[in-house]
């Protein structure tokens, strides 16, 4: 017999590789000039999920990869999300969270 609560559980456990670049400028605050510092692939459920991962990696000494050679992760800071096919999708760090921005205000 087919259980939807086990089907529930087994969605909620899934997730997904995200492709993730970290984008900084030169001095912290800057409004111009976002470069690439750092490309990785992460396991999340959800865009939600994957930018608070970044987040708790990118501002612990402890959890910050070997070759990881920027600033950590700040208010003003840019995280890409792509997806391939599906879409590129751009977060900034406010002082209130991650919120999704243009491609356009990232120059």
């Amino acid at each position: 017999m087919f259980n939807i609560w086990k089907l529930v559980k087994r969605l909620l456990k899934w997730k997904k590789e995200y492709d993730v670049t970290i984008m900084q400028t030169k001095v912290k605050g800057d409004e111009k000039g976002y470069k690439q510092v750092y490309r990785l692939t992460l396991k999340a459920g959800s865009h939600d999920e994957a930018t608070q991962k970044v987040f708790q990696m990118f501002n612990v000494a402890d959890t910050l990869p070997k070759d990881f050679q920027a600033r950590y992760i700040g208010t003003g800071d840019v995280i890409l999300i792509d997806e391939g096919r599906r879409g590129k999708f751009y977060y900034k760090l406010w002082s209130g969270g991650w919120k999704p921005v243009p491609r356009i205000q990232i120059r």
